[in-house]
């Protein structure tokens, strides 16, 4: 069972999703503590790959209310966990083709915390009113559907 903690809607309008990928997060308690209960954020945070590793940057998780002078650093660098052919791939595609490391959602899946990343590449501005058009015109045809089955 997956239940998703936060996602990261504006990757969507911004990038283009190429491919997604799963991956661990290492975590200290009192963060998975806020974590469960929801107190995350990843709207501004983005990966990179540094030393054979992956990091994510500006991950926002707020303090445990009920921590003690052992609690956490709120926007701290966080260590993801992937097998290291995974980082190998993953630092090829950025460096090679100027795609970015976006994290997508943070979930937990059997009791773990998981983070879905996003190989993404940025939209220009045309991109981005064509997203917005496309999405008005879907919005527009299931609501002239709804309409006309109703009589």
């Amino acid at each position: 069972m997956v239940k998703v903690i936060t996602e990261n809607r504006k990757a969507s309008h911004d990038y283009f999703i190429e491919q997604k990928i799963e991956a661990g997060i290492k975590l200290t308690g009192t963060e998975i503590k806020s974590i469960r209960a929801n107190k995350c954020n990843i709207n501004d945070s983005y990966a990179i790959i540094k030393n054979g590793k992956i990091y994510i940057l500006n991950m926002h998780i707020s303090k445990y209310d009920y921590g003690t002078y052992y609690n956490h650093d709120e926007t701290r660098t966080r260590e993801l966990l992937m097998h290291q052919n995974e980082i190998t791939k993953l630092f090829n595609r950025a460096r090679l083709d100027g795609e970015t490391l976006i994290p997508l959602r943070v979930y937990l899946k059997e009791g773990l915390c998981k983070i879905e990343i996003g190989v993404c590449k940025g939209k220009n501005k045309g991109d981005k009113r064509e997203a917005l058009k496309a999405e008005d015109a879907r919005r527009e045809a299931r609501k002239a559907l709804k309409d006309r089955n109703h009589f």
